[in-house]
């Protein structure tokens, strides 16, 4: 048996993103959760994920990603953010500050799915999913600790019209990230 140290690493492939045509995206987790040592089992993605849906440019984000703001800065190349997401109750308080924080730094929508109910280890997951728009306003929520659905028109004409009167992307850092 090989030692731990030893054994390859597989990319973590959670996040899908699938077209009622049946198109699959799949968008490969980038940063990893050390605290559940998934680190210890997976390697990081290493490609940025937009994806096209109706007229729509959305930029895919996998749980813990949402700690780290200079992958998901915006260079004009998506118009929302998708979180889907597995943050306990525990932290629920940095999950709701950070998904406003990630729509108004980046003029963007930013819509946050979580997990609810409890895992098999006893620990509580509250939901909170959201969607927040480019001002940081809550537009849409599924009521907390429950299983739901919710209906959010995005409205592009008022997106593009407060990027153009508040253009801060223009003065945004220039830089890459090496990955």
């Amino acid at each position: 048996m090989a030692a731990p140290s030893s054994r390859r690493r597989q990319v973590l492939q959670p996040g899908l993103f699938v077209q009622p045509d049946g198109q699959v995206t799949v968008y490969d987790k980038r940063h990893l959760f050390r605290f559940a040592n998934e680190n210890e089992h997976y390697a990081p993605g290493t490609e940025r994920v937009v994806v096209e849906w109706r007229g729509w440019r959305i930029l895919l984000q996998v749980c813990f990603d949402l700690r780290f703001p200079v992958f998901a800065r915006n260079r004009a190349d998506y118009d929302a953010i998708l979180y889907v997401a597995n943050w306990p109750e525990a932290r629920r308080y940095p999950w709701s500050q950070l998904l406003i924080a990630r729509a108004i730094e980046n003029q963007c929508y930013v819509a946050g799915l979580n997990r609810v109910g409890m895992d098999a280890k006893g620990i509580h997951y509250s939901g909170d999913s959201v969607v927040v728009d480019p001002r940081g306003a809550v537009i849409g929520q599924v009521d907390p600790s429950q299983e739901g659905t919710a209906t959010i028109v995005l409205d592009r004409a008022s997106l593009q019209d407060f990027r153009a009167k508040f253009p801060v992307a223009l003065d945004a850092d220039d830089f890459s990230l090496k990955l």
